[in-house]
């Protein structure tokens, strides 16, 4: 059977393919009846499902990570598809091809690390160079950071996205800091480390959750012990050198209520946090026009960006817009139609009095 993905999904048709079951609940609706609320989704994006008819069976044996077989059609509830499930079974993990279901950087991962490790050897700073080679170059380290997601469900969600967003961060970083004149070797190694620890914080996989240290710890603390761990192989390390970075690390996220135990109080760390803020947002606006259900111009509600979103390309005009009907009469040498001449009136005369009806009948006899 061919694999039939979500965003070749057109109209409304009945169709067969194979989906991972990403969330799987039983409801019921207003009678009492019980029916499955199911999202199903690929390496494209996510279809909400529904299957009407309960079944015991399915309540026991599918469930959330289950690559399924499913049968039924394609509807638009609200402007948005909507899979309608008529039959559904449940697949081992040996019969599906898992990179149908891996969503995936678009440029190689190999080929952002090396252009990662040539903006740090081009450093000035020749401890930060160290530190973020040192890091990087990490066996463990390098084999993770190439493949893992840079969060699970916000932005830069998929294989490879956190090299992916670390790196566009990065090339900001030499741009924006030589415009606003401060120092580009604190700017890159924030953009750098910031978010290195995902690799920690989250699994990889198909279906990404947050590990115990990630729950436990998180990647703000967990950046600062990698900055603790391999700063201490460098000999002389300075240690104001190293709590600006840790300060850049601890405010990255910018405001108290977003987690920051610290607020940016450098030109630097601000300048990482504005990076960070506007990558992610850039990334994930990008990734609703991409996966979006819904049709016409307009996204469904997003509700982490509280708004909906223009998918399609705004216009553009290359050329200036000429008006056909000009064009036309100017190739034939036409002259425009002239107004049709008005009888002429004296400015003095006066206006002929209107003739009633009546008086047009007076003189008429009616005989019997």
């Amino acid at each position: 059977m061919t694999k039939l993905f979500i965003s070749d999904l057109q109209g409304k048709e009945e169709f067969e393919s194979v989906f991972l079951v990403k969330i799987i609940n039983c409801m019921e609706d207003k009678s009492g009846k019980k029916y499955f609320n199911i999202i199903l989704t690929d390496s494209t994006g996510d279809l909400e499902s529904r299957l009407w008819n309960y079944s015991s069976e399915v309540e026991n044996t599918i469930t959330k990570n289950t690559f399924v077989r499913v049968r039924g059609k394609l509807n638009f509830y609200q402007g948005r598809k909507q899979f309608i499930v008529n039959q559904i079974q449940k697949l081992d993990n040996s019969e599906v091809n898992m990179d149908d279901f891996i969503m995936k950087a678009v440029e190689d991962p190999e080929v952002m690390y090396k252009r990662l490790l040539k903006i740090v050897d081009g450093l000035s700073d020749v401890y930060i160079r160290d530190l973020l080679r040192n890091i990087i170059t990490d066996g463990e380290i390098a084999r993770r950071l190439k493949t893992w997601q840079a969060g699970k469900s916000i932005h830069h969600a998929y294989k490879s996205g956190l090299i992916e967003h670390i790196l566009s961060c990065t090339e900001l970083a030499l741009h924006l800091s030589r415009h606003y004149k401060v120092n580009e070797n604190y700017v890159v190694a924030g953009c750098i480390l910031h978010d290195l620890c995902k690799i920690y914080e989250l699994t990889d996989g198909v279906n990404v959750e947050y590990t115990e240290e990630g729950k436990l710890v998180g990647h703000l603390v967990k950046g600062l012990e990698i900055v603790d761990r391999f700063s201490y192989k460098i000999r002389n390390f300075p240690h104001y050198t190293k709590m600006h970075i840790k300060h850049i690390l601890l405010a990255h996220h910018g405001e108290y209520e977003y987690g920051s135990p610290k607020i940016p109080q450098t030109s630097e760390a601000y300048l990482v946090h504005l990076i960070d803020l506007m990558d992610s947002k850039m990334a994930s606006l990008d990734i609703i026009k991409k996966t979006d259900s819904s049709t016409g111009h307009w996204s469904g509600f997003v509700k982490h960006l509280d708004r909906i979103v223009y998918k399609s390309e705004l216009p553009f005009y290359p050329e200036y817009i000429q008006e056909e009907e000009h064009e036309e009469r100017h190739e034939r040498h036409e002259p425009k139609p002239s107004p049709k001449p008005q009888p002429q009136q004296h400015r003095h005369s006066q206006p002929e009095p209107k003739t009633s009806l009546g008086k047009m009948l007076g003189n008429i006899k009616i005989e019997e």
